[in-house]
């Protein structure tokens, strides 16, 4: 299969609309969008696009991600990812409103696919006769630095290994068990919280890492082995994960004014974002015309290679701004997006 690119356009924010910004992209149904402004004139084609009206329900049921929570119940490799420019609603579209907590709760109806796909999740743990195990790692790559969200004390680099087995895995990470909602929903924010933001220009809460969050699901289906006389129980284990990865913004800095610590992060996040999309490029090309994917190029392409070119299943939420004055990151979002359109997988 290939992945199922979506895109999300937010709505123009009241900064936007009293500069006297045009809206530049329209979504025109069907799973097209189409940007229109002076020399440019695009359409672009997706599995669904998601307008500035569409609810959080809407993106979590139109985007497939129902299907994805299933088949990693079903032992899948199942990873969603979220990426864009700086300020285009990435991390609300994963997690909801940022001023949620343990103790202020965001409203259910803005609540985002990562909270909808742990109710599902447990849903299918309750409804299925196998035994489901549940739990959960939280990561962010900060600087080319890999740092547990969920242990506690100061966050310390983890090394990250590789083996012909695991592929890549970072070192020691902490793993949470969880059986409910609360417990889960509890581990995310708990991380969020640690998670380094800072304000800048353009988005008074901007990313200054990729943070993943991993949820591992391992069954034990029972059958009954039918050579055998008398007839024998036996176990079958299979391990799936659901990871979802909220990938730093995009962002130039000249446009942000960043400066000193801001800029370092702002070129790190950068690079590792453009070898992430040399990998989708090479893999967008036929197999018989692929060159080494160099994956090595960065933390996150190591820690991404088995969803984009490998036994996963991937679902991508491309969120772009509807501003003219983000034209030229809209546009490298959307090509970035039709690139991901012809990666293939063998999960």
């Amino acid at each position: 299969p290939r992945p199922h690119p979506t895109v999300r356009v937010r709505p123009l924010t009241c900064t936007e609309t009293r500069r006297g910004d045009q809206q530049v992209v329209h979504s025109l149904g069907d799973g097209a969008v189409h940007v229109s402004a002076a020399r440019h004139d695009a359409t672009f084609g997706f599995s669904a696009v998601f307008d500035a009206g569409a609810s959080q329900e809407a993106v979590f049921e139109g985007s497939g991600m129902r299907q994805l929570v299933e088949l990693a119940a079903d032992g899948f490799s199942c990873t969603v990812f979220a990426f864009g420019q700086t300020g285009s609603g990435k991390t609300y579209t994963l997690m909801g409103p940022l001023a949620q907590s343990e103790t202020q709760p965001a409203s259910p109806a803005l609540l985002g696919l990562m909270q909808r796909s742990f109710t599902c999740l447990l849903e299918q743990s309750r409804s299925r006769a196998s035994d489901l195990a549940l739990s959960a790692s939280y990561l962010e790559i900060y600087n080319e630095q890999i740092r547990d969200l969920l242990s506690p004390g100061p966050p310390c680099a983890l090394p990250l290994r590789w083996s012909k087995t695991r592929g890549f895995y970072v070192e020691n990470q902490l793993s949470v068990e969880f059986e409910s909602l609360e417990t889960i929903v509890g581990l995310l924010l708990q991380g969020s919280q640690r998670r380094r933001t800072s304000a800048h220009a353009l988005n008074r809460h901007s990313s200054r890492s990729h943070a993943l969050l991993t949820i591992h699901v391992r069954s034990r289906a029972g059958w009954w082995g039918p050579k055998h006389h008398p007839p024998v129980w036996a176990l079958q284990a299979k391990q799936g994960t659901l990871c979802f990865v909220d990938l730093a913004g995009s962002e130039r800095v000249k446009e942000t004014g960043s400066s000193g610590e801001l800029s370092v992060e702002a070129n790190s996040i950068n690079r590792s974002l453009l070898a992430l999309g040399h990998c989708i490029s090479l893999l967008a090309k036929p197999r018989g015309k692929r060159t080494h994917i160099p994956y090595r190029d960065s933390k996150l392409t190591r820690l991404l290679a088995r969803s984009l070119g490998g036994s996963g299943i991937t679902l991508m939420v491309a969120c772009i701004s509807p501003s003219s004055r983000c034209l030229s990151e809209t546009l490298s979002t959307l090509h970035y997006a039709s690139r991901a359109r012809r990666v293939t997988t063998r999960p």
